[in-house]
Formats: C-alpha cells, structure tokens, sequence
C-alpha cells in the first residue's frame, strides 16, 4: 500500500510501500501518478531495479524522450541518460555537472518534459543534491501587476544556459557537438503556464533556457527574464533533495525548476535518468 510522507511543508513527498521492480496494476499506478502531481517530488527510497525495469515503469508516465546527447546512453535502453563524473581508461563513462543552473528540462523542446526520473546508483561522499524551486508558489507571490504584465507573454526557450555560455565552465549547459547543435531549434512557451494536469498557473522556465520574449527588444526580455528568475529562485520556494543509494526520484518539469549541486569530480557519482515528455497536444 501507497504510504507519502512530506518532505517539506509545500511540496516533495517521501512513498514507501511500493516495490517498483514489480508490476503495477493500473490502480495502483494511477494512485502513484496521481500523488506524483500533487507532490510534484516523489522519492521512493530503496528501490533495486534493472535498466529495463526503469524503462518499463518511466514509460507508463508517457513517451521517454532520450537526451541530444547521444554518446551517454545506457547501452541497454537508449531512452536512459547516464549521468556520472565516472572516468574508467582515460574515458568519460557519463554525463558529469549536467544541469548545475537552474533550468526546466526538455523546455528547449516544442513538447516539452512532462517529468524527470533519476534513479541513483553510486552516491558521493558528500554533496550530489538537487534544488528544486516550486513555481507555483512563485507565481502565486507575483503581484497583481506582473501577474497581468506576463499573462500573455511567450518565451523563446534554446537550448543553453542563459547565465552561462562559457562552454569550459563547469555551469554551462552540457555542451553539445557540431551534429547535436544542429537538431536543437527555438521554440516558444507561454511565461504564465497552465499546467497540462492539474490546470494550475505556475512561472515556466523563467530561468536556463529562455533566451527572450517573442515581440520584446532583448535587453527588456533579459531583464524581465532575470527579474522573474530572482523571484522565482528564492530560498523559500526552495527545497534540496540528499540522494541515497537506491533512490527513485520523479518531479513535475512544468511546476518546478530544478537545479544540481556541483561536487568534488574525484567524488564518484552515477545516475541513471529518463526524461518523459508530455503527451502531444
């Protein structure tokens, strides 16, 4: 039986009862799909599961959309991203400092993420969190004024970081190859999004990939941008997730940023994540 325990006194939720190795019937997934949503951060805690059995239950949240960055596949589902500072024989085992800004994944996307999973497999030493910053708390906090100045504005999202463009810092955007930057396009989103679910307004992606507003002067699109992630990004909408070995994490890209912690790159660490994008419209 599906147990939530809070994680914080806004959002996050810790479930237990729940073995997700075994198969789930359509009730109790929908219980879990549900609480999801409503939690917008799941952990399950001690879960042991093979590549394939992720797969099996991210897919039931929708279609599994795998990363530009082909070349950190899983070699047994390539809808898994491997994500570690691992170096064995002089290589690159996975994708290390992946998304240490704050960002919305797959919002460079025309359909964007419905929600992210990492299930953790080495945890470092120390550090190795993620921040989470829950945008329907800060649009809620907008005043009534901004709330109507960005209620019909459109964002024009890319791929990249917009704080950090420097592709030898540790805090730009995953860099990209020739071939894969060619695949990445400027799409647009609503500022002031209404979420696919549950229909509650949250502030989207106001901070990583949004590089302006459609019919705004971009100096006026940056600052608007940067005023908006200030206040989106505050400690009080604030929640850091400490990872355990075993952990599956899921969380709603349309109601949160979310941001990972540097660590020291001698400090091994190694995910396994599968983003789900949203149904087609």
């Amino acid at each position: 039986m599906l147990a939530l325990t809070k994680l914080h006194p806004e959002f996050g939720v810790t479930a237990s009862g729940v073995d997700l190795a075994a198969a789930l019937n359509d009730v109790a997934f929908k219980e879990i799909e549900d609480a999801s949503f409503a939690g917008q951060v799941m952990v399950f805690r001690d879960q042991r599961l093979t590549p394939l059995q992720f797969h099996a239950f991210a897919r039931r949240f929708g279609p599994p959309e795998p990363h530009v960055i082909d070349q950190f596949h899983h070699p047994d589902c390539s809808d898994i991203l491997i994500l570690s500072n691992v170096v064995r024989d002089g290589r690159p085992t996975g994708l290390a400092d992946g998304g240490t800004y704050f960002h919305t994944d797959y919002s460079y996307l025309d359909i964007p993420a419905r929600c992210t999973m990492l299930y953790s497999i080495v945890v470092p030493k120390i550090g190795g969190d993620t921040l989470f910053a829950n945008q329907y708390a800060a649009y809620d906090d907008l005043s009534a004024a901004m709330k109507a100045r960005v209620e019909n504005l459109i964002g024009l999202h890319h791929y990249g970081n917009r704080d950090d463009l420097n592709e030898t810092s540790r805090t730009v955007a995953s860099v990209l190859t020739d071939d894969q930057k060619k695949r990445m396009n400027w799409v647009r989103h609503r500022i002031a999004r209404a979420h696919p679910v549950t229909g509650r307004k949250a502030l989207y992606a106001v901070a990583g990939s949004s590089f302006g507003i459609e019919g705004m002067p971009d100096d006026e699109a940056i600052a608007l941008l940067d005023e908006l992630k200030a206040h989106a990004t505050q400690p009080k909408y604030q929640y850091r997730l400490k990872y355990s070995v075993g952990d599956l994490v899921i969380w709603d890209n349309a109601s949160l940023l979310h941001s990972a912690t540097l660590i020291d790159p001698n400090d091994a660490r190694t995910l396994w994540r599968i983003t789900v994008k949203e149904p087609k419209p």
